[in-house]
């Protein structure tokens, strides 16, 4: 099988561990830049091009989409899509999880648990906002913020609403979420692969810190998790539409709440935490994805026009 990894850095953790994986287990394999990626749109011949070449051999991609690049990332994931091309994760639950709002309100109407969370447009609103939350102390997020960036604790109503107005002055789109104090700085992180959860860890903050990100400092340990936590992320990762997936969740003492699913989620602290091999597990997905396809009966071009207008 002919493999792409889409990545903008080929000396990241995750990348060479994906390519290591997939070369180990027989596949040729490279990494392809989708920042440099185009393509070419017409009838019955889509195409995309990279380094003046046209990739017309790729079996199955990975996609590694950065939040900065986002838009233009999943526009090239959907394009190998158009192409018949096998995606560990599909273009719009890419996109869908990229959004924290929409991912909210998506893993909210699944029916399942999350930290109250308000959004408002205007600083005129924070009074309410703060009271639909449960007071404070209370998280402050920006929609656009990645690995604990743009993370604010505020302690008191008045810091609250100074954070608030500050965000909403420049010009942000923020989250007021519910701090969960039993959490005590600790986090769950699930790995779910086509359905199961391959690998989990217990992330824990520095001392100072209330983000247990591993960016941001914190430690990792691997952990046993409950059969709610379990069903908890994979849930998560259905309702998003994803296949592989990191799905973040606090500790409470009303169940699991989830406060991301990310559809490119690291693999050097989950692997180093848990001694398991995460990226081979991503490969023997697109194996059997690979298999099935090749085991399908052909479908017509009526079907194939049906299916791309859902994309």
């Amino acid at each position: 099988m002919k493999i792409a990894i889409l990545s903008t850095n080929k000396s990241l953790y995750s990348t060479k561990r994906l390519l290591e994986a997939a070369t180990k287990r027989g596949h040729d394999c490279e990494v392809i830049d989708h920042g440099k990626c185009y393509v070419g749109i017409q009838q019955d011949k889509p195409s995309i091009h990279y380094k003046g070449n046209n990739i017309a051999d790729v079996d199955a991609i990975i996609p590694r989409i950065g939040s900065s690049i986002t838009f233009y990332g999943s526009a090239i994931v959907r394009q190998f899509e158009v192409m018949g091309v096998i995606s560990a994760n599909p273009s719009q639950a890419i996109t869908r999880s990229r959004d924290k709002l929409r991912c909210m309100q998506i893993l909210s109407g699944a029916g399942l648990g999350l930290p109250i969370t308000g959004f408002a447009r205007t600083a005129s609103d924070v009074d309410d906002l703060i009271n639909m939350v449960g007071g404070t102390p209370l998280v402050i997020k920006l929609l656009e913020g990645t690995q604990g960036i743009g993370v604010v604790l505020a302690e008191t109503r008045k810091a609250a609403s100074s954070v608030i107005e500050a965000f909403y002055g420049l010009g942000n789109n923020i989250l007021i979420q519910e701090y969960i104090k039993e959490a005590k700085g600790t986090d769950i992180r699930a790995f779910v692969v086509d359905g199961k959860v391959v690998g989990a860890m217990k992330r824990t903050a520095k001392e100072g810190e209330f983000r247990s990100n591993l960016h941001r400092g914190g430690t990792a340990e691997i952990v046993k998790l409950t059969r709610q936590e379990k069903e908890t992320a994979i849930a998560a990762t259905r309702a998003m539409g994803l296949t592989v997936a990191g799905v973040d969740m606090l500790p409470s003492s009303r169940g699991p709440l989830i406060l991301e699913v990310n559809s490119s989620p690291g693999l050097e602290g989950i692997e180093t935490a848990t001694g398991k091999d995460i990226a081979s597990e991503i490969i023997k997905y697109l194996e059997r994805q690979y298999e099935a396809k090749l085991t399908a009966k052909p479908i017509s071009n009526r079907q194939k026009r049906k299916k791309q207008s859902h994309l």
